[in-house]
């Protein structure tokens, strides 16, 4: 734990510096698939009071994923519904719900009540969509090299859903972040290894 403290020094000054400046602070956490970012995210949540929000939660859902939609760079995700649900209620001081998206079963999920807090973490490939990036006081981006990459999906993923990452959703994400230069408008970018 220390050590991925110490990593992020620099990640914990800027989010201390927000903090004492604006009254809500919202920071998103963009970056290759398998580079850490859930991780991030939770080690960041042991260390402030926040609220954390997952952008695999506003996938897309079957049938909005049209060709011309996954066509667009950072079509994947349905970030209309975050722009709405999510975004307008950050700075708010009621709590608010919302239903995240469930995958596998192509539906809404559970509901879930959020109760305002100063710091707010979005993290998730596509949270740095340009429909969302002007929300975020702290714009981070987490890499990882191709092979190291490949090796933690094939660690967590069976064949079938290997498959699809390789050939569905890593393309989709580099598409992504080449179109809108995600890595070039980040404040902080870690090399994960």
């Amino acid at each position: 734990m220390k050590a991925e403290q110490a990593r992020y020094a620099a990640l914990f000054s800027r989010i201390d510096t927000l903090c004492k400046k604006h009254a809500t602070v919202n920071v998103a956490i963009d970056g290759n698939c398998s580079a850490g970012k859930t991780a991030l995210a939770a080690l960041l949540k042991t260390i402030y009071p926040c609220n954390v929000f997952h952008m695999d939660d506003f996938f897309l859902p079957e049938e909005l994923k049209t060709p011309a939609r996954l066509a667009e760079p950072g079509g994947n995700v349905h970030y209309e519904r975050f722009a709405r649900e999510i975004l307008p209620h950050l700075a708010g001081k009621k709590a608010f719900s919302y239903h995240p998206f469930d995958c596998r079963r192509q539906a809404p999920g559970e509901i879930i009540t959020v109760r305002p807090q100063k710091l707010n973490i979005i993290e998730g490939v596509y949270s740095l969509h340009p429909a969302l990036a002007h929300a975020y006081h702290l714009k981070v981006f987490l890499a990882i090299d191709p092979r190291t990459q490949d090796k933690r999906l094939r660690k967590r993923s069976g064949p079938l859903l290997y498959k699809r990452f390789i050939e569905e959703w890593l393309p989709l994400e580099n598409s992504y972040f080449r179109e809108f230069r995600i890595m070039e408008q980040c404040h902080l970018v870690f090399l994960q290894n």
